[in-house]
């Protein structure tokens, strides 16, 4: 009884610790009054309602959708074949391209950036809206690649081929057999492109600086104004949309699948 309190205790307790900054985020998003104040001295959403009221924060939010929804496509048009290509081992080199998949994430996201700054300046394309889009597929590939590469691994081997055997070629077989089957790690690599394109700063302030603010861009800017708790709602937005899309994914997806955990029925 007391080791199962004392469990109980505990994890309470870390569950608030990893929860405070939010709670005080939450907090400060419903003040009265325009400041960053916690305890909130008194509650309005206005701050929510100033998002999309104000012409400026309703532009930022409109880029960074734009980019999110634009990046996360081309990161999964440039994840699914290359997934496919190395789960069916066509050459012995095959595994290059899965590395040069998974660098853009792995190295530091300071690093990734520099070489997309030095490179678009390099071409003069340095600020262009589409130059951040092009930067985040390639920086966020990895994501879907991942899941893909997930999905294509729990395909019986055996449905491929006994299509193949009926006569069904390459592109009957990835249309009637594979795609329906890695439909679900299709679309959950496309959502965590999605998010974490939504909230990422460093890759998109290198590539078009301050000629077309995103969110976070946004926020940055606006500090050097002062401190006001939209920024607080737009944080808090960025939450919600995080655990709306994580939260679909794991009531409608195989979420222990798709981090890669072996099904319980194979043990």
């Amino acid at each position: 009884m007391t080791a199962t309190f004392l469990r109980r205790l505990y994890f309470t307790i870390v569950a608030l610790f990893l929860a405070a900054p939010l709670i005080v985020v939450a907090g400060v998003s419903v003040n009265a009054r325009q400041e960053l104040t916690f305890p909130p001295k008194g509650f309005s959403l206005a701050w929510y309602g100033q998002i999309f009221a104000d012409p400026e924060w309703r532009l930022a939010l409109i880029h960074s959708v734009t980019l999110a929804v634009c990046s996360a496509a081309i990161a999964v048009a440039i994840a699914l074949p290359l997934a496919w290509f190395l789960w069916r081992r066509i050459a012995p080199w095959a595994n290059i391209f899965q590395v040069l998949g998974l660098a853009p994430f792995i190295l530091p996201p300071v690093i990734t950036a520099l070489g997309f700054l030095t490179f678009w300046a390099t071409v003069g394309l340095f600020g262009q809206f589409f130059t951040a889009i092009i930067s985040h597929a390639i920086f966020f590939v990895t994501l879907p690649l991942v899941t893909l590469s997930l999905g294509f691994a729990s395909i019986d081997r055996s449905l491929v081929e006994a299509a193949a055997t009926m006569g069904a070629d390459d592109r009957t077989v990835l249309k009637t057999v594979v795609l329906p089957l890695i439909l679900p790690y299709l679309v959950s690599g496309y959502a965590f492109a999605f998010v974490l394109s939504l909230n990422e700063y460093i890759v998109a302030y290198m590539t078009i600086g301050f000629t077309t603010e995103t969110l976070p861009i946004k926020i940055f800017n606006a500090l050097r104004y002062g401190y006001t708790p939209t920024m607080a709602s737009v944080s808090v937005f960025f939450v919600a949309v995080a655990a709306l899309v994580f939260g679909s994914i794991a009531k409608f997806g195989d979420i222990r699948r798709l981090l890669g955990a072996m099904s319980s029925e194979g043990n």
